[in-house]
C-alpha cells in the first residue's frame, strides 16, 4: 500500500529539521506551502493524495496550483518560496526512493528584481539599542538590549541569534555560527556585545540548563522571531521610525556600516555569512551623496563610536 501524501510529508519536514538544520520559522513556512499543495492535488486530481499519485505529478499541475495560488494573491517572492518548498518536498522523495519525478524541477520560479537592503541610519541604529533597554522588567530590557546588539554588532540573522544556547554564555572573542547551508563561520564578537549578553545572562530568572535558548521569552520559553519583530516593531512606535526598522534591518545596518567606513567587501561577505559575493555587492550600491557624508564626517571618535556599536 502505497504511503500517504502526509505521512510523507511529516518524514520531509522532520528531514529538514533534523538533518537540515531548518528553523522552526522555515519549517512553519515549508510546511504550509506542500500542505496547500496537497490540498489542491486532492480536488485538481480527486481522491487521497499518496505516493503512487504524486509520482504522476505533472509540471501543468504545479502550474494550475501556483495560479491558483496567484488568484488569492499570492506575490512573485511568495510564488519562489512555495515553489522552492515543492521542489524540496520532491528531492526528498527522491533521496528516500518513494518517488522520482523532476516535474517541479521543470517550472520556472518568477524574477524579482533585487531589492537594495534598506539600513537604519547609524543614529537610528544607537537609537533603537539604548530604547531597547527601556523595560518594565529589568531582565527583560537586558535581554532586549543583548540580542539587538548582537544583530547589530555582529551581522547575525534573526534566527541564528535565537538559536544560541544558555551553555554558549560565556561567549568568547569569536563565535562559530550555522548559518544557511549548514556553512559555518566565526564571528567575532566585540567587548560590547559579550558585556551585554553577559549581564542579560546574569538576570535571567529561570533556571535554564546549557541546552536551552539564550534568549527566552516573559515566561521562560524559546523566544520567537515572531517576538522579536513585535519588539522591534515596538522600538520603532516609540522612536518614530519607519517601518523598514526590522530585526534583519539591523544586520543589514551591520553590513552597511562596515563598507561605508572601510571594510573590505570579501570580509563582510565572510561575516554575514553570504554563499554569493553578489549578494553582498548590494550593500554596496548605496547613495552617493550619503557616502560622501560618510567620507566628510568620518574621524576618529566617530570610528570608535561605531567600533563600540
Amino acid at each position: 500500500m502505497a504511503r500517504s501524501a502526509e505521512t510523507l510529508k511529516s518524514e520531509w519536514l522532520a528531514a529538514l529539521a533534523h538533518e537540515r538544520r531548518a528553523s522552526p520559522h522555515t519549517l512553519r513556512a515549508y510546511g504550509d506551502d506542500v500542505a496547500r499543495f496537497l490540498d489542491f492535488l486532492v480536488t485538481h486530481l480527486g481522491g487521497t493524495i499518496d505516493a503512487r499519485k504524486l509520482d504522476h505529478v505533472t509540471p501543468a499541475d504545479i502550474r494550475a496550483f501556483i495560479t491558483d495560488r496567484r488568484n488569492e494573491g499570492l506575490g512573485n517572492r511568495s510564488v519562489r518560496r512555495t515553489l522552492a518548498s515543492i521542489r524540496s518536498f520532491f528531492r526528498h522523495l527522491a533521496r528516500e526512493a518513494v518517488v522520482d519525478n523532476p516535474a517541479a524541477k521543470s517550472v520556472r520560479s518568477p524574477r524579482i528584481a533585487r531589492s537594495l537592503p534598506r539600513p537604519l541610519s547609524e543614529a537610528d541604529a544607537a537609537r533603537t539599542l539604548a530604547e531597547a533597554a527601556a523595560h518594565d522588567v529589568e531582565w527583560l530590557g537586558a535581554r532586549n538590549v543583548a540580542l539587538l546588539t548582537l544583530l547589530y554588532g555582529a551581522g547575525l540573522r534573526i534566527s541564528e541569534a535565537l538559536s544560541l544556547k544558555f551553555g554558549d554564555v560565556p561567549l568568547g572573542e569569536g563565535l562559530v555560527i550555522t548559518g544557511k547551508g549548514r556553512k559555518e563561520r566565526v564571528v567575532p564578537l566585540l567587548p560590547v556585545i559579550r558585556d551585554a549578553i553577559a549581564a542579560y545572562a546574569e538576570q535571567i530568572p529561570f533556571a535554564l540548563s546549557p541546552g536551552d535558548a539564550l534568549f527566552v521569552s516573559r515566561r521562560g520559553k524559546y523566544m520567537s522571531a515572531r517576538e522579536a519583530q513585535a519588539l522591534m516593531q515596538n522600538l520603532r512606535g516609540r522612536l518614530g521610525l519607519s517601518e523598514r526598522a526590522t530585526p534583519h534591518a539591523l544586520r543589514h545596518s551591520f553590513a552597511t556600516h562596515l563598507l561605508q567606513n572601510g571594510g573590505d567587501l570579501r570580509s563582510v561577505q565572510e561575516l554575514l555569512g553570504h554563499a554569493s559575493l553578489s549578494t553582498t555587492q548590494a550593500y554596496t550600491e548605496i547613495d552617493a551623496k550619503k557616502l560622501m557624508d560618510v567620507y566628510e564626517k568620518a574621524h576618529p571618535k566617530g570610528r570608535a563610536h561605531k567600533s563600540a556599536a
